[in-house]
């Protein structure tokens, strides 16, 4: 079993940046895909970002894609989101997720495949 806490998210004005992340513990880290998910006031929760355990694939929401990045550092069990360029539809509790996978390129992007959830940080971009 694998615990998730996020941290990172506050307050940033429209084209700011801001890097989350998601420190893991209580298994090994490199076992798991991680995942981060966002959910905005009044909205379904929706995928974000993936990386596979290996770091070796990644994936990413359209809308994100050349704005936020997705890495690891295994040495700290810590997976990070960068997010550059931030824009108001960004604002949303970000959460991130795993799911322990055998395959070292395997990503996911429903929230109903994880099997772990930290409880969020909150991102808000004032425009």
């Amino acid at each position: 079993q694998v615990q998730l806490v996020e941290s990172g998210g506050g307050l940033v004005q429209t084209g700011g940046s801001l890097r989350l992340s998601c420190a893991a513990s209580g298994d090994t880290f490199n076992r798991y895909s991680i995942q981060w998910f966002r959910q905005a006031a009044g909205k379904e929760r929706e995928f974000v970002a993936a990386i596979s355990r290996s770091g070796g694939r990644t994936g990413y929401l359209d809308s994100v894609k050349g704005r936020f990045t997705i890495s690891g550092d295994s040495a700290k069990n810590t997976v990070y989101l960068q997010m550059n360029n931030l824009k108001a539809d960004d604002t949303a509790v970000y959460y991130c997720a795993a799911r322990k996978t055998v395959s070292t390129l395997t990503i996911f992007n429903t929230p109903g495949a994880m099997e772990y959830w930290g409880k969020g940080t909150l991102v808000t971009v004032s425009s």
